[in-house]
Formats: structure tokens, sequence, C-alpha cells
């Protein structure tokens, strides 16, 4: 067990530096529009373009995982990783920065998939939502640490755009330095390792009612969270609440703040109760609450942040467990890797929808009226993810403890 959580606490490093580069474009996507004179159709294909090649690739990143194994895979994919973090950093067009997000997409889904499924092979059933949600929450730490860096790292956002990318290139390296001691104790005491089939294509067709419930799921939330909380939300924040950049980069990491906590307890909550179709289905309903309350009231932001921190918290903490309970081990990178899949499908098409009804409003601080087109958008796939989880709620019924 000593040997299992300190796999975990590897992992756990690897996946907050992998956090924290994909969250970098947020807090500098003011300083890129008035620096570089990037349009919010071009910030959001700096993250849409991570998404668009793992509409295939991710598939083929599950298939490595279950054929050459987590821990020799997450090494591979940190590498890549930072290389791309590195191109995003030094390049000084807008094509050398996408392709640097689009490399780093290619190893960074991939990645989390073979971390998801290292953690599943090093944990048993018995603490596997806690194990998880530990992951989870430290990977929330990366994210909450580049929300907050425009504080952490003011004298970098001083000199411009650039200064902070090459703290995430810094994030990157630690990742890859994580990613080589879980190899090397991989190698050294290998874990009992899960029995793989050869991938037919006509295994996803029985995957289950309850799984392509949960699959729909993934694509609607993360598209709204992913879209929104990591790519506009801080520039929203400035422009249509009036908050100054440090400000809005603090108000969007308490959403992380409180899932690293929030997220392992959930995970701690799921084991001891097996009850996951109904926590699915709360943390579901608050995400369209919380984009309600932003878009359409005046009330403090810290009410719609709260909502939001405890639904990002929740729905990852039960939605990964519940996956691995779901499908057979011996299928479990490619199940998860079609849900990687599906999901970049939504973020990639959510961030580039969402920065064209940006510009096509005219959304700007003189305009803050403008992203109100966005803001609708983002509620109602909110609400269709909801609905999902309803239904999943209804289909597991009265086999809820089988499933746990």
């Amino acid at each position: 067990m000593v040997v299992a959580w300190s796999a975990l606490a590897l992992i756990s490093v690897v996946l907050f530096g992998n956090y924290y580069v994909y969250d970098s474009i947020g807090p500098i996507a003011d300083l890129l529009q008035r620096q570089r004179g990037f349009s919010d159709t071009e910030i959001g294909m700096l993250n849409a373009i991570y998404s668009i090649p793992n509409i295939i690739l991710v598939l083929i990143g599950g298939l490595l995982v279950d054929r050459f194994g987590a821990a020799r895979v997450t090494l591979w994919t940190t590498a890549i990783c930072l290389l791309g973090a590195a191109l995003t950093a030094w390049s000084p067009t807008f094509v050398g920065m996408a392709a640097g997000r689009l490399l780093f997409g290619i190893g960074a889904e991939t990645l989390n998939i073979s971390c998801t499924t290292g953690v599943a092979d090093s944990i048993g059933a018995r603490h596997l939502a806690l194990a998880m949600g530990v992951t989870l929450g430290t990977g929330r730490l990366g994210s909450y640490s580049a929300d907050m860096s425009p504080e952490f790292f003011a004298q970098a956002y001083a000199q411009g755009w650039q200064a902070p990318l090459v703290i995430a290139v810094i994030m990157a390296s630690v990742s890859l330095a994580a990613a080589l001691v879980y190899w090397g104790g991989d190698r050294q005491a290998p874990a009992a390792k899960r029995e793989s089939e050869p991938f037919v294509l006509g295994h996803l067709l029985h995957l289950g009612k309850a799984y392509w419930l949960l699959l729909l799921l993934c694509v609607f939330y993360y598209a709204v969270i992913l879209a929104f909380r990591s790519t506009f939300s801080i520039k929203y924040f400035q422009h249509a609440h009036g908050l100054s950049l440090a400000a809005a980069g603090t108000m969007n990491s308490y959403v992380f703040l409180a899932s690293i906590v929030a997220t392992p307890a959930f995970g701690w909550l799921c084991d001891r109760i097996g009850r996951y179709a109904p926590l699915l289905a709360f943390g579901a309903f608050l995400l369209p609450v919380s984009i309600a309350i932003m878009g359409a009231t005046n009330w403090n932001l810290w009410i719609a942040t709260a909502l939001l921190g405890v639904s990002f918290s929740l729905v990852p903490a039960v939605m990964w467990p519940l996956a691995a309970k779901l499908v057979a081990a011996s299928r479990l990178g490619t199940a998860l890797g079609l849900m990687f899949v599906v999901q970049n499908v939504g973020v990639a098409g959510a961030n580039l929808v969402a920065g064209w009804l940006n510009d096509g409003a005219g959304a700007t601080a003189l305009h803050p009226a403008g992203y109100q087109p966005m803001m609708l958008f983002f509620g109602g796939i909110s609400g269709l993810g909801f609905g999902c989880a309803l239904l999943l709620w209804r289909s597991a019924g009265r086999r809820e403890q089988e499933v746990g």
C-alpha cells in the first residue's frame, strides 16, 4: 500500500504541472489582446487547438495505455507536453503559439488517461474514488496556481505576456521529473498488470447505457467548464464585472481552491455510501445555476463561484471512478479514451463558438453586454449536461448499489 500511495503522489505531481500549463492561457488573455492584437476567436483557438487532435488521437492514447502500461505512457506524454509548453512560450507568432498548444494537447489528454489508469491500477476498488479525488485535487491546485499567478508572479506579468508562459514551462519540467521517477519505480517494482484485450470496434457497442449517458454528460459538462473557466472567465470578469486582472484571476481561482480539498472529500463520500448517480446529478445541476447567476443577475460573484467550485469538485470526483466501475478493467484505457475523445470535441467546439459569439457581438470592456450570447450558450449546454445526469440517475435507479 505504501508503494501504491507513493505512485499516487507522483501522479498527482504530474497532474499539477499539466493543469498549470493548460490554464496558463486564461490569465494572459487580456494581455494577448492588448499587446499582440489577438481576437477572442484567436484566444479561443489557443485552447480549442489543444482539443482538436484529441478527437482522434486520444482514443489511440487509450489503446497505448492498455498496451504499454500507464507509467511508460505517462513518461512519453509529459515529455511531449514540455515541448509544447516551450514552443508556446517562445514563439513570436500566433501560428507558432497555436502549434505549441497543439503539441501540448497531443500529449496532455493521453497523459490524463494514463494517470487515471495508473491510479486505478495502483489503488484497490475500496479507495478508488478517494484516490482519484486526491489526484484531481492536486491537479486543481495547479489550475489554482495558474489563476493566482498574476499575484504570485506579479513581476513576470509586468514584463508582458511571455514571462508567465516561461513559468508554465518550468511547471511542465516538474511534471516530467515526477513522471521519470514514477516510471523508474514502476520498472523496479511493477504492480500487477491488467490483462489487455485486442481492440475490437464492436466492443464499444457493448459498454452499456449507463456508460453512454456518462459519456454524454462528460462532453456537455467539460465543454462549459473548460471553455468558460479556462479561456474566457477571467476576461469576462474583467470586462463584464469590472474586476482587475489580479482580482479576476483570484475570483476564478477559488473554483479550484475549493476543489483541492472538496474533490478528495467527495471521493471519500462516494467510497463510503456508493451512491454515485444522485451525487453526480446534484453536481451537474449546480453548473447551469452558477452560469445563470453570473450572466443574468447582479449578485456577488462569490455566490456563483462557490457553486461552480462545488460542482467542479463533485462531478469529476464521481465521474471518473464511476467510469472505472462501469467498464471492465481490460477495456478501461479504451473506454476512457473514448470519453476524452468526445470531451475534446465539446471543448474545441465550445471554445470556437464562444470566441465567435464574443467577436460577433462586439464583447469588450466598453460593451460588456456583448458577452450575453456566450453566457446563454454556456447555460444551454450545461443544461443538457444536467439532463444527461438525470437520465443516468433514473437508469441507475434500483441498480445503484450494484454500480457502487
